[in-house]
C-alpha cells in the first residue's frame, strides 16, 4: 500500500472505543463520581477536560447466540503519567465484564483499539465486538432514527472486553499543558505510553492470569503488533494472540513494482462487485477469480513492472490487456498509467461512465462528484456515511444510555499530528513477540472491497511477518465479501465474529498445557 494511503487510512479509520454507562442513578458506582457530574458542569469552554480518574458503573444483558449473557459495563478514565509520577493525561475507556462469571483467571481478556491515527474506538466497539451495535441497514447504511441496539453476535459471550481510546480521541486529552506531544504522536511514543497504560489497568483489574488478546483495526493493527512486544519484554505481559483487522503495512517494505501490482486483486473484487468484468468472470464465484488474480499478480504481473521501460512492447499491450481483463478498467487507461493503475485513479474511474465513483474504504458505497473528468473522488463516500451513523449514535450511547455525563468533545477523529512514522518496525516486533511466546497465535481480517488497505497486501503482510515460515500454523487469514469495516455488513459481522470466537479458542490452551517448541 502506497506510504500515502496509508496516511489517509490513518486519518479515516479506525475503530472502537468504549464508552458505557448505562446504570440508573442508583445502580452507578464510581471511583470518582462527583468529579465526573461536577467537572463537567464547572468546565468552561476554555477547559473542557475529564477528572483523570473516574467511573461510572452500569449492568446490562445480551442474548447472545440464543443465550442470555448478563455483564457490567464500566464507562470511566485512568491517567497517563510521566516518568516521574506526574499525571499528564487521561484515557476514556470502556469495559464489560460478563457478570455470570467467577472464575476471571480462565475468562479471556480482549483489549481494543481502532486505528488513525487519531481515531477513537468507535468503530468496533458499536458496530463489531461489543454489546450493542449501530441501527444501520443489513449492507452498513445509516438509518433514523439514529441509535443503537443488541448485538447477538459479540463476543461477549466469550470473552471480556476494554475499548481505550489514545490521547485526543474520542473524550481522551492531554491534562498537562505543559506535556510534550511528542510523548504520545509517534508509532513508537504511542506503543510506550499505552502499554505503561495497560500495565495499570490490567493489575487494576485483577487480569495477570487471564488469557490476553490484542484486537486492533486500520493504524490500530500498527499499534497492537507493537504492542505484543513491548507489553513482553519490558513489562513482562505475555498475549495469547493479536487480531488485526484490515492491516496496514506494519513497517514491511513493499516499494515499487510489489507495492504496484498488490492492489490489483482488490480492484478485480470491486470490478466484479459493480458487474463490470469481462462476461467470462463475471458469472463465477468471486473466490475463485480471485484466487486466479493472485497467482496471476505473483507470477506475471509482478515480474512485468519489474522490467519497468525495458519490457518487450508485444508484452506490455499483452500484460494491459490482462490488467484491463481483471480490473475493469480499459486497456487504454492501463497502458496510460505505464500498467500500475493508481488506486486513487481506479475509484473516480471504474464507474466514470456510470457518473459515479467508488469508495476508498469500502468499494461497495458509491459517490457522486463535481464533474466525472478528474484523476479522484472529490469524496470519500463511504466515511461520510459512517460518520452520520457513528456519530450520534457514540454519543447518545455514552452520554444518555451509560450516563457519562460531560461537556467534552467526543473526538471521532482527534488532533495527533504531526505524527511521527520513523522506526516502524512494527510487523518484527509482532515476529519476534510470537517467536519468543509459543503461545501467540494472529488472525488476519480483510474486507475484499477495501481499498486503503488492501486484503491481498493484508495477505502479503502477513506473509511477511514470519519469512521463515516456521510459524505459519499459527497465522490464519480470513476474508469477507464487505470494506474495511466488513462487520458494517450483516452477514460478515456473523462470521466475522465467529472467526474470533474460534480464534480464542485455539488460542487458549486447555489447563496445564505448557508453553514450548
Amino acid at each position: 500500500m502506497k506510504k500515502t494511503n496509508l496516511l489517509l487510512v490513518s486519518m479515516a479509520l479506525c475503530i472502537s472505543s468504549a464508552y458505557a454507562q448505562e446504570a440508573t442513578t442508583a445502580a452507578a458506582s464510581a471511583v470518582a463520581p462527583a468529579p465526573v457530574v461536577e467537572r463537567a458542569k464547572a468546565n468552561t469552554s476554555n477547559d473542557r477536560l475529564l477528572p483523570a480518574e473516574s467511573a461510572v458503573n452500569s449492568t446490562g444483558q445480551v442474548t447472545i447466540k440464543g443465550k442470555l449473557v448478563p455483564y457490567k459495563a464500566t464507562a470511566g478514565t485512568q491517567p497517563v503519567w510521566d516518568k516521574d509520577g506526574k499525571v499528564i493525561a487521561s484515557l476514556f475507556y470502556t469495559y464489560y465484564q460478563r457478570s455470570d462469571v467467577t472464575n476471571r483467571d480462565k475468562r479471556p481478556l480482549v483489549i481494543s483499539f481502532n486505528g488513525g491515527p487519531g481515531s477513537a474506538s468507535v468503530w468496533m466497539h458499536v458496530a463489531y465486538t461489543g454489546p450493542k451495535m449501530l441501527n444501520i441497514d443489513d449492507e452498513g447504511y445509516p438509518v433514523q432514527p439514529y441509535g443503537i441496539r443488541d448485538n447477538p453476535h459479540s463476543i461477549l459471550d466469550v470473552a471480556d472486553i476494554v475499548y481505550i481510546d489514545p490521547v485526543n480521541t474520542g473524550f481522551s486529552r492531554i491534562l498537562d499543558p505543559k506535556a510534550d506531544r511528542n510523548q504520545f504522536f509517534g508509532v513508537n511514543a504511542d506503543i510506550a505510553y499505552l502499554a505503561e497504560w495497560l500495565n495499570t489497568f490490567v493489575s487494576r483489574n485483577s487480569r495477570w492470569n487471564s488469557p490476553k488478546y490484542l484486537i486492533g483495526e486500520s493504524y490500530g493493527t500498527a499499534r497492537v503488533s507493537g504492542l505484543a512486544k513491548e507489553l513482553q519484554n519490558n513489562h513482562w505481559m505475555y498475549l495469547n494472540g493479536v487480531i488485526l483487522v484490515s492491516p496496514t503495512g506494519l513497517g514491511i517494505k513493499r516499494d515499487g513494482p510489489v507495492n504496484d501490482a498488490l492492489s490489483l486483486p482488490y480492484y478485480t473484487a470491486s470490478a466484479w462487485h459493480h458487474k463490470v468484468l469481462p462476461a467470462d468472470l463475471q458469472k463465477r464465484d468471486l473466490n475463485e477469480v480471485l484466487e486466479e488474480v493472485e497467482t496471476f499478480t505473483l507470477n506475471e504481473f509482478i515480474p512485468a513492472l519489474s522490467k519497468g521501460g525495458f519490457i518487450d512492447p508485444a508484452q506490455r499491450k499483452d500484460m494491459a490487456a490482462k490488467v484491463a481483463r481483471y480490473s475493469g478498467l480499459s486497456e487504454t487507461t492501463v497502458l496510460q498509467h505505464n500498467l500500475a493503475v493508481p488506486t486513487s485513479y481506479f475509484w473516480k474511474d471504474l464507474l466514470r461512465t456510470r457518473g459515479q465513483t467508488v469508495g476508498r474504504l469500502d468499494s461497495r458505497y458509491l459517490g457522486i462528484d463535481r464533474m466525472d473528468a478528474g484523476s479522484g473522488p472529490d469524496y470519500n463516500a463511504e466515511l461520510t456515511s459512517w460518520l452520520h451513523s457513528f456519530t450520534p449514535a457514540i454519543n447518545h450511547y455514552l452520554r444518555d444510555v451509560l450516563k457519562y455525563k460531560t461537556d467534552v468533545k467526543y473526538n471521532m477523529f482527534g488532533p495527533v499530528h504531526p505524527w511521527d512514522n520513523s522506526n516502524d518496525r512494527t510487523g518484527e516486533n509482532l515476529r519476534l513477540a510470537m517467536a519468543e511466546n509459543p503461545y501467540m497465535r494472529l488472525l488476519v481480517q480483510s474486507g475484499y472491497y477495501d481499498g486503503a488497505t488492501t486484503y491481498f497486501d493484508a495477505k502479503y503482510t502477513m506473509w511477511q511477518v514470519d519469512p521463515s515460515g516456521k510459524m505459519r500454523d499459527r497465522m490464519e487469514f480470513k476474508g469477507y465479501r464487505s470494506g474495511h469495516m466488513m462487520y458494517l455488513r450483516s452477514e460478515d459481522l456473523v462470521t466475522s465474529n465467529e472467526h474470533i470466537r474460534e480464534f480464542i479458542k485455539k488460542a487458549t490452551p486447555a489447563s496445564g498445557q505448557a508453553a514450548k517448541y
